[in-house]
């Protein structure tokens, strides 16, 4: 006990290290969990009642939401990439809201780990409420493409923000090749999708929201060619989010009126089945 009292005060706590000493090296982080829980009951059942009860009533009342092409989300069967622009937190309760509810159930959210997931109580608060899961920004990004492609192959559909961050100014940027990347692993297609007016709802820098009126538009879906890179896909999505924005009529965006009819009739006889 002698010896150790000497030790310790005689040891320099939070002193200068030594020359001769090695750096110090950094801890290993812990690995990111994919919150497997909140897609898991009775969490799943939680969340449909505040999304359906509380968060879309007060997202409609807040903005008058306006959707176009909804019937591409409806249409289709197997998961999808739904990738958007990104300008502020209220894009994520509003895209959510802009989905038919079907699909809404399904939806998992790719939420900025380095963000959201520093504090455990928030991540698991947003977790809860728009079932998301940590998508690391920086480091390896392998990680993150495995547990993405395991939540597509498990049946569930992704949105995901390709920009990696909220436009500063409203300009949208531009897309980084995962998307496509992910795209052509997990073998699925990808929906872009449009946001305008979220930016006046929940600027960044603010916490409260304000009422204003917001548009949704979702475009054709569009799959990697045979012989398409990850990059020119993410660039080919990148375009088409930008010509949505612009307000574009083109049926290489927003499909054919055959194209939509057979989605819309689709959906019909999907309804009828179930």
């Amino acid at each position: 006990m002698r010896d150790l009292e000497a030790v310790r005060r005689g040891w320099r706590w939070g002193g200068v290290r030594p020359a001769s000493w090695p750096e110090a090296a950094q801890p290993v982080p812990e690995r990111e969990s994919s919150l497997e829980w909140a897609r898991a009951e009775p969490v799943r059942s939680l969340r449909w009642l505040v999304q359906r009860c509380l968060s879309v009533p007060f997202v409609r009342a807040m903005t008058h939401l306006r959707v176009e092409g909804q019937e591409w989300v409806q249409s289709l069967d197997g998961p999808v990439i739904v990738a958007s622009n990104h300008t502020s937190h209220a894009d994520t309760p509003i895209l959510l809201a802009a989905l038919p509810e079907r699909a809404r159930e399904r939806t998992v959210v790719g939420a900025a780990a380095d963000y959201w997931y520093r504090r455990p109580w928030l991540g698991r608060l947003v977790s809860l409420w728009l079932n998301t899961f940590p998508f690391a920004r920086t480091g390896g990004a392998q990680g993150v493409l495995h547990s993405s492609s395991h939540l597509l192959r498990s049946g569930w559909h992704l949105l995901l923000y390709p920009e990696g961050t909220r436009s500063p100014d409203g300009r949208m940027g531009a897309f980084l090749p995962g998307v496509g990347h992910l795209a052509r692993e997990a073998r699925v297609p990808v929906i872009p999708a449009h946001v305008r007016g979220t930016r006046r709802v929940m600027p960044k820098g603010r916490g409260v929201p304000l009422p204003g009126p917001v548009d949704v538009r979702f475009g054709r879906p569009l799959r990697p060619g045979p012989e398409e890179t990850s990059r020119a896909f993410s660039q080919r999505v990148e375009r088409a989010v930008r010509e949505l924005g612009q307000g574009s009529r083109e049926p290489e965006v927003i499909g054919s009126w055959i194209e939509r009819w057979r989605a819309t009739g689709e959906r019909r006889r999907r309804v009828a089945r179930s």
